[in-house]
């Protein structure tokens, strides 16, 4: 009998039928290394699973891996679930891998703690960032789901302990793949309207998946860009997430949040009360002291007799009237004599009174007065002035007092 001989393509599917018909091999899980990770612009993700004796080509197809709720980095330990098969163009069997979980602990476990680290190096957590909160909010935004206790908890606290605050629901999804983009979208709804004096955004208690829309990097992103102070309440206590890192005051139950986010009126009138007493002893202490000046005052003359005060105080008045007219007459007297002694020594030395006693002033065409016969020469024009008119004259001949003749 003549053998049959295959062609490689339909060893390949003969080996591929083979393996496909093997029910253990199509839901498989295998335990091992990450080795050669790559995710493609496709959205496919390649990847070799191994251990110390041997090694797995892998795939794991674009729907696949955007359910991955952590990053695969090589060297991580994993079991990976999915199906044998072989890819019969090049023969070779890998896995399709359908899901993909850390060995040992959870994978929302791991994808915790890694958006953890990215954004604690991304300065997220920084303290210096964090926002005080108003000490009276007039108005407070909610994000969280209008059907869960934990809404109806934190209205009943802030309506018990501030009535006069507005409280504002924006109503979202909690829970789900829907949950993030609603939560990141109502808190920035909050910041772009100023819908609120600050932000509570939470739920109540449940599983790390049930809280799984508060880890998520688009809410813990929006928490950190709001401008509103915002406090994260998320489960119970224990329960920790992202957004509580990143909001500006953790609160450990929704509860709690309500407790923190407003005053408490009983505390205010108290201290109202207090600021009254306060007061009244301050208005006491001083009413005391404004007593004993009075007291002081009444002590003096002004006080006593302040008719006769008066009285006194207008004869003085009257006196230095007196006095003030008596000084200013004496002293308009010696001003006036002064005056007339002034006058008559400028009226002695008035040129013309010099003039009139039969002198003459001589003067020259500009108005000099010439005192030498040096001042003129021969036909200079002169005006002489007489103690009653005067005369122009030319000059002959200049001379001295001893050529007089």
């Amino acid at each position: 009998m003549e053998q049959h001989i295959f062609g490689v393509a339909e060893v390949n599917n003969l080996v591929k039928l083979l393996l496909d018909g093997e029910p253990m091999l199509q839901n498989i899980c295998v335990r091992g290394e990450l080795s050669n990770y790559k995710m493609y612009p496709s959205g496919h993700h390649y990847f070799t699973l191994k251990d110390a004796e041997g090694a797995l080509r892998c795939v794991m197809f674009k729907g696949a891996a955007m359910k991955l709720r952590f990053r695969p980095e090589n060297g991580m330990k994993v079991i990976a679930q999915g199906r044998i098969t072989v890819f019969p163009r090049d023969g070779a069997y890998q896995l399709y891998c359908n899901t993909l979980t850390p060995e040992g602990v959870g994978d929302l476990a791991v994808a915790f703690e890694q958006l953890k680290a990215k954004l604690y190096a991304e300065g997220l957590f920084d303290q210096a960032h964090k926002k005080p909160l108003p000490p009276y909010p007039e108005r407070i935004a909610v994000v969280t789901s209008s059907a869960g206790a934990a809404v109806h908890d934190m209205i009943r606290i802030l309506r018990r302990r501030y009535p006069i605050a507005k409280v504002i629901l924006l109503p979202v999804r909690v829970q789900g793949a829907e949950a993030p983009p609603e939560i990141a979208g109502a808190i920035r709804y909050a910041n772009r309207w100023k819908v609120g004096d600050l932000i509570i955004t939470g739920r109540g208690g449940g599983s790390m998946e049930d809280l799984w829309a508060f880890n998520d990097e688009r809410v813990a992103r929006a928490i950190y860009d709001s401008e509103l102070p915002v406090i994260s309440a998320v489960g119970h206590e224990p329960d920790v997430t992202i957004s509580d890192f990143v909001a500006d005051v953790r609160a450990s139950t929704p509860s709690n949040a309500a407790e923190i986010a407003v005053p408490d009126q009983a505390d205010l009138l108290r201290w109202l009360r207090g600021a009254g007493e306060r007061m009244s002893q301050s208005e006491a202490a001083r009413l005391e002291t404004l007593r004993q000046r009075l007291e002081l005052l009444a002590s003096k003359r002004v006080m006593t007799n302040q008719l006769a005060y008066v009285q006194d105080k207008r004869m003085e008045l009257v006196h230095l009237q007196q006095r003030v007219g008596d000084l200013s007459g004496a002293l308009v007297a010696r001003k006036r004599e002064k005056f007339s002694m002034l006058s008559a020594s400028l009226d002695a030395m008035s040129p013309l009174k010099v003039l009139g006693r039969g002198y003459a002033m001589a003067q020259n065409e500009t108005g000099g007065i010439l005192k030498s016969y040096r001042d003129v020469a021969a036909g200079d024009r002169v005006s002489v002035t007489l103690g009653e008119g005067g005369f122009h004259c030319t000059v002959d001949k200049p001379y001295a007092k001893e050529n007089a003749k």
